[in-house]
């Protein structure tokens, strides 16, 4: 198996070298990777300037990686695109530092390099592991990241499908299990803090804690919080179809006046 591996953490973060050589006994792995830290960049492109794509020494012998001054879109695009001699048979990305779950996921660029995989019909995966503590250990949940990626290969994945994986922050003993779940629906608590830099001038800074609308244990965010691990599938059409069929179905259109 070829699996291509990105990430939004940057080329040499912790979270994807651990993936990086948990897989490495599923086969031949390549790593294509933003050289710098991208989070929260979604699934942006670079269009006004060029790429470049600097090959590097990896911490663990994959086959081929580069380090490459795009977001993580970008790496995923130029990869497939330019870079690998042959298609990859799997496009994955993480592990992340921090969960992404719930309305995250349109912000995250650990996503967004997964769906580029989805995009290019190619299964496509995204670990995150639900911490920010840069001392986090990702040992644990890169050996769910295999187990997750061995067993949905075999089973066959469905095409045009990101499978979001989520693993709590907790030693492998007190993880529960595996959950599929739902995207949650969550509304955020935000607030910008206002700072002053050293000559006086404000600048802000965003933060904000998540309140859970639903407590359902299909949610994803809840699943998590409950200790287990949370697997939900996830589609690029984002079309409301109940709503599509009413409004074609209403004579919305045809007594539509033009302004």
């Amino acid at each position: 198996m070829h699996i291509l591996i990105s990430n939004d953490d940057g080329i040499m973060a912790k979270g994807i070298v651990a993936l990086a050589e948990a897989l490495l006994p599923l086969g031949h792995v390549s790593v294509a990777a933003p050289n710098r830290e991208r989070s929260a960049c979604s699934h942006s492109l670079t269009l006004e300037h060029p790429l470049r794509a600097t090959p590097v020494h990896f911490p663990v012998p994959v086959h081929n990686a580069w380090a490459i001054s795009g977001t993580p879109s970008d790496c995923v695009k130029l990869a497939v695109g330019q870079l690998l001699k042959e298609s990859p048979d799997v496009v994955v990305s993480g592990i992340n530092k921090g969960a992404n779950m719930s309305v995250d996921v349109f912000y995250s660029g650990t996503a967004a390099a997964a769906m580029e995989g989805a995009f290019a019909g190619f299964p496509a995966f995204a670990f995150s592991l639900a911490s920010y503590d840069p001392n986090s250990d990702f040992t644990g949940a890169a050996r769910w990241a295999r187990e997750c990626l061995k067993q949905i290969m075999a089973s066959g994945p469905e095409k045009g499908i990101m499978y979001n994986i989520n693993v709590p922050a907790l030693p492998e003993r007190d993880i529960k299990g595996l959950r599929i779940t739902r995207m949650g629906h969550v509304r955020y608590r935000e607030s910008f803090e206002c700072r002053r830099d050293p000559n006086g001038k404000p600048y802000y800074w965003l933060s904000g804690d998540p309140e859970i609308l639903d407590q359902s244990p299909e949610c994803d965010i809840v699943a998590v919080r409950e200790g287990y691990v949370s697997l939900t599938p996830i589609r690029a059409e984002m079309t409301d179809f109940a709503l599509f069929e009413r409004m074609a179905g209403s004579g919305f259109v045809g007594g539509f006046q033009r302004p």
